[in-house]
């Protein structure tokens, strides 16, 4: 039986950009492709940079990399749908993802994304009514000595709990200055994307904030060093520290 069988038309190529798009990436994509011996090693940058356009990478933002770097759709496609970095679909000024592995879902990862998810009316990998907020559950990002933790943009947001974590996205959406636990002040992931692709962050003090490992951290470092660490280690989840609210 053939007759629920649908062979679809051929999909269109996709199209290009506006002329003054095209020669404005085209010329940030050759400084990106001057950085390596081989062309082709531009790609991951060059997807963040295309990115930081449209928000999301998009059918003209893969033909565009791949003309560039003499790939086919499909190389660039398969790179782009690989790494969970790059928007396969519109999305919110600010990606926020809830680390819902082992140890940060135990330590109420798990509590906050569910919790998020209520709060904002959307599911996982979906995108509220105003366009500020994508939730996600993401994996590991290292900070296990900070669970559960919660990242805005790629900014850490450490120690959460469902209560700052809610407040912290109101305020984003009302759009009040919200402060990462450490690392550089938050920008939209259209500017994050650009940064990524490595342009320099030009907003004042931006650099200088940008922070390594927390304290937590480094405390196999520096008594492996001799040094006597900190007393308080980790601020206590409950506790407001700047970061968190009620």
């Amino acid at each position: 039986m053939t007759e629920n069988v649908s062979l679809g038309m051929p999909r269109l190529p996709a199209p290009a950009y506006p002329a003054e798009v095209l020669a404005r990436l085209t010329d940030d994509a050759r400084a990106i492709i001057d950085r390596y011996p081989d062309s082709r090693s531009a790609l991951l940058p060059m997807l963040h940079l295309v990115q930081s356009e449209e928000g999301h990478v998009t059918r003209t933002g893969m033909r565009f990399c791949a003309d560039l770097l003499g790939l086919t759709t499909a190389e660039v496609t398969a790179v782009a749908t690989f790494y969970t970095m790059y928007r396969r679909k519109p999305s919110g000024d600010y990606q926020v993802g809830v680390c819902t592995n082992t140890l940060c879902a135990v330590m109420g990862g798990d509590a906050i994304f569910e919790e998020l998810k209520a709060h904002l009316a959307v599911g996982n990998d979906e995108t509220t009514e105003d366009g500020k907020i994508t939730l996600e559950h993401i994996e590991c990002n290292a900070a296990c000595d900070f669970a559960p933790v919660v990242m805005v943009n790629w900014e850490f947001f450490d120690n959460q709990t469902p209560a700052s974590a809610k407040k912290m996205v109101d305020d984003l959406r009302a759009g009040r200055t919200v402060e990462p636990t450490r690392g550089a002040p938050l920008c939209t992931f259209k500017e994050t994307a650009r940064i990524l692709a490595g342009f320099p962050d030009e907003r004042p003090g931006a650099v200088e904030a940008t922070g390594g490992a927390g304290p937590a951290s480094l405390v196999g470092l520096r008594l492996a060093k001799g040094e006597t660490p900190n007393h308080r280690i980790v601020h206590p989840r409950g506790e407001t520290t700047g970061q968190e609210g009620e």
